[in-house]
């Protein structure tokens, strides 16, 4: 089927703007510099027990070696900051639990990814070609750099993605093809001589501009570390529960953020807000049952547990929280009892 290049690249923004995506740009698959940052990133361990990227490692950069025949990607970008309790007061309550703001509501894996491959098969139809596949976070892909190539926003110092406009509150997608598009313009960096990001974080994760360790992070720590939380960190993560925002919330130009209107991005079970001794009480079942359909689940509710030891080792010792710990210190989970044991003994006062 013959087509307007420019137009059909029109016409997939228009697509992408009634799918509910706030940008959409298109980008070529050729990402040389950030391949050897990438490489210079696993070879000093950064990545820590996520070996996953080491697995993958430089074809991470390659989109073509993912997708066969794969000569653009379609990059588009969807908000997600809810309208929620405010993060600074929550952050500011030891006896509250913080969740990263993005896991408030459902998982965003599934209603990105959906509205991509209804994308893609408006393109399909009307490029007549089959050589797509639509991503979220679900594939080796240097998704930030493609979306910084694609238009959508520069890499902060925080290895975040900023818009001007927008902020840093939004997920990307993917979708490569192999129609050759005509290409969008890559966004200049507006960071300057900022460092709030690298200021504000509690563990120095950010360890140079644009350099993240994530054995430091919180985000790393609550979510994809397996075992004991590294005792050195445990005072800092504070009363951060999953993940850490911290960064983003900080950053001068999240001022322009936007509330979404996504249904699906809105909190659920109180989470935006809630008690750790309440969460803290939640069965295997009640986890299972309450954060289905949500990103958290993926943790367990082992990872669950630890870290809400942890976070009321640096709560407030109330008689309410003790009993709440008490209540888990013979519990089946090694890494659960030792996290109790820390919380039990903490200088929290």
């Amino acid at each position: 089927m013959n087509f307007d290049p420019s137009a059909l690249a029109a016409q997939i923004k228009a697509w992408g703007r009634e799918l509910g995506f706030q940008k959409v740009g298109i980008a070529a698959v050729e990402l040389p510099e950030d391949e050897q940052r990438l490489l210079e990133w696993l070879e000093s361990r950064y990545h820590g027990g996520m070996d996953y990227m080491a697995r993958h490692g430089a074809r991470r950069a390659r989109p073509a070696e993912i997708v066969p025949g794969t000569v653009r990607v379609i990059s588009a970008r969807m908000d997600y900051w809810p309208k929620s309790a405010d993060a600074a007061a929550v952050l500011g309550d030891q006896g509250l639990g913080y969740v990263s703001r993005y896991a408030l509501g459902r998982d965003y894996h599934k209603l990105v990814r959906n509205r991509l491959a209804r994308l893609a098969d408006r393109l399909a139809a009307a490029a007549g070609s089959s050589g797509y596949r639509a991503f979220t976070d679900s594939a080796p892909v240097l998704e930030k750099a493609l979306a910084r190539n694609a238009g959508l926003g520069w890499i902060g110092k925080h290895t975040n993605l900023l818009d001007r406009q927008d902020g840093s509150w939004f997920f990307l997608g993917e979708v490569f093809t192999d129609l050759p598009l005509p290409l969008d313009e890559p966004v200049a960096s507006h960071c300057g001589s900022c460092a709030a990001c690298i200021d504000v974080c509690p563990t120095q994760a950010i360890v140079a501009p644009y350099r993240l360790d994530a054995r430091r992070c919180i985000s790393y720590l609550t979510i994809e570390h397996h075992g004991p939380i590294p005792a050195e960190f445990r005072k800092a993560i504070g009363n951060r529960i999953y993940g850490c925002d911290d960064c983003q919330l900080v950053c001068p130009w999240n001022r322009y953020a936007k509330t979404s209107a996504e249904p699906g991005f809105q909190p659920r079970n109180g989470l935006d807000a809630a008690r750790l001794t309440e969460l803290f009480a939640w069965t295997e079942a009640e986890f299972d049952e309450r954060l289905a359909g949500s990103a958290i689940r993926r943790i367990g509710h082992e990872r669950w547990l630890r870290n809400i030891a942890v976070a009321l080792g640096n709560a407030p010792r109330t008689p309410e929280v003790t009993a709440a710990l008490e209540r888990r210190r013979e519990h089946a989970s090694e890494t659960v009892r030792e996290a109790v044991g820390w919380a039990l003994g903490s200088a929290a006062s």
